[in-house]
């Protein structure tokens, strides 16, 4: 009998192609898993609706599944809900500052310039900080620079 718990495995191997060392479950994409004798559905929730990455993962997916045995499956995309940073996990927000990504402050449904702009340094800790950009490599990041360590850096951005 497949459980839950077996897909969640892995959806954990599943990394983003643009930051690999977090997965889809530490982006908070997964919105749920149902099984049924038809096999695995996964509902993704993209980041971005425009973001180029999003069929990749999905065929990520995809693949991963049918390589642990899971053939019969498919993503549905949600297309009801946004995506918001704060979908996050705990986990995902270390591993993007151990990346050298700044990550983005809870927002709990209300945004402010504020946060957007004051982050800490992901080298150097240091809340001494200043937005270069609001736009980075991709559409999910901003450019940051550190005054007291002289690095600039990307922020996964506050949605």
């Amino acid at each position: 009998m497949v459980t839950q718990q077996q897909i969640y495995d892995v959806l954990a191997t599943v990394m983003d192609p643009e930051i690999p060392t977090l997965s889809v479950l530490d982006l908070g994409m997964i919105m749920g898993v149902t099984m049924s004798d038809d096999g695995v559905c996964v509902r993704l929730l993209p980041t971005f609706v425009a973001c180029p990455a999003t069929s990749y993962i999905r065929a990520n997916i995809t693949d991963a599944l049918a390589k642990s045995g899971f053939a019969n499956s498919k993503v549905e995309m949600e297309t009801e809900l946004s995506w918001s940073s704060d979908r996050v996990t705990e986990h995902g927000r270390k591993l993007l500052e151990e990346f050298g990504l700044g990550a983005p402050v809870q927002i709990d449904g209300i945004l402010s310039l504020d946060m957007i702009e004051h982050v800490n340094c992901p080298h150097c800790g240091s809340a001494n900080t200043t937005l270069r950009s609001m736009f980075g490599s991709t559409l999910c990041r901003s450019i940051h620079y550190c005054e007291d360590c002289r690095q600039g850096f990307e922020r996964f951005k506050p949605l």
